[in-house]
């Protein structure tokens, strides 16, 4: 018998391949996820194989993948290791938006709906778009930090600071987007007061942001975001996914905020689908 032409049991060791294959409709091919997996809600009843920078072999082995999908260098050794073991595996790496759109397209030609795929792009490219068009009739464009992480403090990845220029605001360290590395990326809070961000976001993965501590750090009183209370959240999964959650919601989120900061009305069309920093609400 051939073999069948595309994978039919692929295994998802990050989310957004996960929520890459259900908008593809293409869901009952996934036979693993990672336990950090959120969207769709539903994709959480597949069977637990990861984490993001650990993994079950034993349980992966047992689910009989015929592909396995990771995500850059940070699970190298998982992949190594199941290419020891036999497992064909397809690592990605994309950091920006038009990496992140080309991650979808692949992953359509792979299970063999391509068609699909390019639909789904042309959806989201339509909608950053009219967030694009949306945010051009905003007065000003707000500076922004947006931390990765608290501690050491991290400014954001390449795609993340792409969606905040789409969503009307200027990233206070451009130079450091093109850093892979999150070590890399690294800032001295004492080098974030003289680029004086009029806004301030927060995404730290796992963990609820707390503003008063950003508000506490020596010498950011002086900080226009801080006198002025524009210190705002978005949870982790909307925005730290370099994947569908990015582009859809994640975004929304952004212009939400910075529409409010510069005290524009927010198009219904656009406004977020989830839950949103009350704050903005």
């Amino acid at each position: 018998m051939p073999a069948p032409a595309f994978p039919r049991r692929i295994a998802c060791l990050t989310e957004e391949t996960v929520e890459t294959l259900y908008l593809l409709g293409e869901q009952d091919r996934i036979v693993g996820v990672s336990g950090y997996t959120a969207r769709p809600p539903e994709a959480r009843r597949k069977p637990k194989i990861s984490a993001f920078i650990t993994a079950k072999f034993d349980k992966i082995l047992d689910t009989r993948p015929d592909l396995v999908l990771a995500f850059s260098d940070l699970q190298a050794d998982i992949v190594r290791e199941l290419l020891l073991r036999g497992v064909t595996v397809f690592a990605f790496n994309q950091r920006g938006v038009e990496e992140i759109l080309d991650m979808i397209l692949v992953i359509a030609r792979i299970v063999g709906v391509p068609e699909k795929g390019e639909a789904l792009v042309a959806r989201f490219r339509a909608e950053l778009d009219a967030i694009a068009a949306s945010a051009a009739r905003f007065p000003a464009r707000p500076r922004v930090l947006f931390e990765e992480w608290r501690d050491p403090l991290i400014s954001g990845i390449r795609w993340v600071e792409e969606l905040i220029e789409i969503a009307g605001g200027d990233p206070v360290f451009p130079e450091l987007r093109l850093e892979q590395s999150a070590k890399n990326r690294v800032l001295d809070p004492a080098a974030v007061i003289p680029r004086d961000p009029e806004v301030i976001i927060a995404s730290w993965c796992g963990m609820k942001v707390n503003k008063t501590a950003i508000a506490a750090r020596p010498g950011w009183d002086a900080i226009c975001a801080v006198r002025n209370r524009h210190l705002y959240e978005i949870k982790s999964t909307y925005i730290l996914q370099p994947g569908p959650a990015a582009l859809t919601e994640g975004v929304r989120q952004l212009h939400a905020i910075l529409a409010h900061v510069v005290g524009v009305d927010l198009s219904p069309s656009l406004a977020p689908l989830e839950k949103t920093d009350p704050a903005i609400a």
